[in-house]
C-alpha cells in the first residue's frame, strides 16, 4: 500500500498527539486509512522527501500512527511539536504565528474553545473539502464535523470530544474511609451537594490532601454541564452577544464551585502549572473532573507508580462535554495536499480508535465509538476501569456548546478572577464583580 507521490505521506507529519495506539488497530487504521488516500502514482522524480510538522498541545495519541504511516510513504517525515505543552501556551503561539503568516506547522490542532475565531479567518486556512473531507463527513457526529465548516468550507476535521467522568484515588479514599468500589463512588455523588459532603467527609480524614486539584477544572466541568443542559452557551449567546452575568449556567457554576472553596476541599493546585503536575505523584488529592482525554494526563504524570492506585466514577450532575479539537492545514504550508491526506488518516474512524486506545482521547466518530477496539476497552492503569463504557456509552447523545469567538480570551478572566477566590485574596461576591468585568473587557 505504499504510495510514491508522497498523497497521504504528507499529511501524516503534523497532527500532534493525544492519546494512545494498539499495535492491532494501528494496523487497521493504516489499512483503512490507506483505502482514504489519494489513489493514483506519482510522476516519475516526484519520490523526494518531505517534513510534515504538526502543531499540538497535550498528547493526541498519534505517535504509533505516525510510525504506520511513515512506513507507508517513505518519502514522508513527521515531526510533532509541542507534545506535553498547555493549550494557554499553544493557543498563543498558534495565534502568532497566523497573525504573522509565518512559522505554523503544516497541520495545526485548534481546540473548541478558540474555533470561531479561525473559522472567522477561514481565508488563512486550507479548504480540505478540496481534498475529499466533504466525502468523509460520516466519519464524524454531525454537529462535530459541521461545527468547522464556514461558507461551505472545510477548514478543520474533528479529533476527539471530551465525555465527563470523575477519576479518584482509590488509595486516598481508602485512607478517608470511603468506599472505593467505582459504582460505590458513583453513588456517593449525584449530585455536586453530595460530591461536596462527601469531600467534607474525606477532609475529616485525610487533613494534609485536597478532596480535589483545583477549582477552576471542576468549574469548566460544571459550566459545560450546565451549558450542555440548558441554554446550549456559555460566556456568548448563538448571536455572539455577552451574556456572562445573565447565563444562569455561568452564575450556577460559580456559586457551586465556590461551595467547594468555602468547604475547603481545594488542594488550590492551579491547574497546568508544575506544581499541579507534581501534585500527582505526590497525592496532593483525591479527585479530578475527568473528560476522557484527562486520563491520558493523569497516566503520564503518575507513571509506572500510578498504576491502579486511580479509578473513574460517574461525574455528578449528569454527562456532560469538555475539550476536543480539529486539525487544519494553514495555507503557508509548502505541502497542503500530503498534510490534507495525513489528516484524514489520523482522524478516520481506524485512527481515532487507535488514538483512544493509546491516549483515552474519546473519538467524535460513531463508527469508532462503536468499534469493540473502543466500546469493550478496559483501562487496566485506572484499575481496570471499563472506559468504553464509561466514556463511549453515552457520547453520541452528547450536546453542543457554543463558544463565542473570544470565548477564550473570556474564559481566561473568569479563571483568573476565581483563583483569586481559591487563594484567599478575594471573596465570593468580589471575585465574581471581578469575573464580570474582567470577562466583558476580554470580551469585548
Amino acid at each position: 500500500m505504499i504510495r510514491k507521490n508522497g498523497c497521504l505521506r504528507g499529511a501524516i507529519m503534523r497532527v500532534f498527539t493525544r492519546r494512545r495506539a494498539i499495535a492491532a488497530v494501528a494496523l487497521a487504521a493504516a489499512t483503512a486509512l490507506g483505502a482514504t488516500a489519494c489513489g493514483s502514482d506519482p510522476a516519475p522524480g516526484t519520490d523526494e522527501k518531505i517534513t510534515l510538522n504538526i502543531d499540538v498541545f497535550g498528547n493526541f495519541g498519534y505517535e504509533e500512527l505516525y510510525k504506520q504511516y511513515e512506513a507507508s510513504h517513505p518519502n514522508v517525515k513527521i515531526v510533532e511539536r509541542g507534545t506535553g505543552s498547555q493549550l494557554d501556551a499553544h493557543n498563543q503561539q498558534l495565534a502568532q504565528r497566523m497573525a504573522a503568516n509565518a512559522g505554523a506547522g503544516d497541520i495545526v490542532a485548534i481546540e473548541e474553545g478558540t474555533l470561531l475565531q479561525y473559522l472567522d479567518k477561514a481565508n488563512l486556512f486550507v479548504d480540505l473539502g478540496e481534498h475529499g473531507a466533504r466525502d468523509l463527513a460520516g466519519n464524524f457526529m454531525p454537529w462535530k464535523y459541521e461545527a468547522a465548516v464556514k461558507g461551505g468550507k472545510v477548514i478543520g476535521l474533528g479529533t476527539d470530544v471530551g465525555g465527563m467522568a470523575m477519576c479518584y484515588r482509590t488509595d486516598l479514599f481508602a485512607k478517608a474511609g470511603l468506599p472505593t468500589d467505582r459504582k460505590a463512588v458513583s453513588a456517593l455523588w449525584p449530585t455536586w451537594d453530595a460530591y461536596i459532603e462527601t469531600g467534607k467527609t474525606f477532609k475529616a480524614k485525610v487533613p494534609d490532601a485536597g478532596f480535589l486539584d483545583a477549582v477552576t477544572n471542576t468549574y469548566n466541568t460544571i459550566l459545560m454541564q450546565k451549558a450542555g443542559q440548558g441554554a446550549g452557551y456559555t460566556y456568548f449567546d448563538k448571536s455572539d452577544k455577552s451574556v456572562i452575568d445573565t447565563n444562569p449556567a455561568v452564575k450556577d457554576a460559580w456559586e457551586i464551585s465556590n461551595k467547594i472553596l468555602d468547604a475547603g476541599l481545594s488542594a488550590k493546585l492551579a491547574a497546568w502549572s508544575n506544581e499541579w503536575n507534581a501534585g500527582f505523584k505526590q497525592a496532593k488529592f483525591a479527585t479530578i473532573a475527568c473528560p476522557a482525554w484527562m486520563t491520558g494526563y493523569i497516566t503520564t504524570q503518575n507513571g509506572p507508580e500510578g498504576s491502579g492506585k486511580w479509578d473513574i466514577a460517574s461525574v455528578p450532575g449528569g454527562s456532560g462535554n469538555w475539550g476536543g479539537s480539529w486539525l487544519a492545514v494553514p495555507k503557508t504550508s509548502k505541502h497542503q495536499k500530503e498534510a490534507a491526506e495525513l489528516i484524514k488518516f489520523l482522524t478516520n474512524p481506524a485512527g481515532q480508535a487507535a488514538a483512544f486506545k493509546s491516549k483515552g482521547n474519546l473519538p467524535s466518530s460513531p463508527q469508532a465509538l462503536k468499534d469493540p477496539a473502543v466500546a469493550a476497552a478496559v483501562n487496566e492503569y485506572f484499575s481496570k476501569a471499563p472506559t468504553g463504557e464509561i466514556f463511549a456509552k453515552g457520547a453520541l447523545e452528547l450536546k453542543p456548546v457554543y463558544l463565542g469567538s473570544k470565548n477564550q480570551a473570556v474564559r481566561t478572566a473568569v479563571e483568573n478572577a476565581l483563583r483569586t477566590v481559591e487563594q484567599g485574596q478575594k471573596n465570593s461576591a468580589a471575585g465574581w464583580a471581578a469575573a464580570v468585568e474582567d470577562g466583558k473587557k476580554a470580551g469585548s
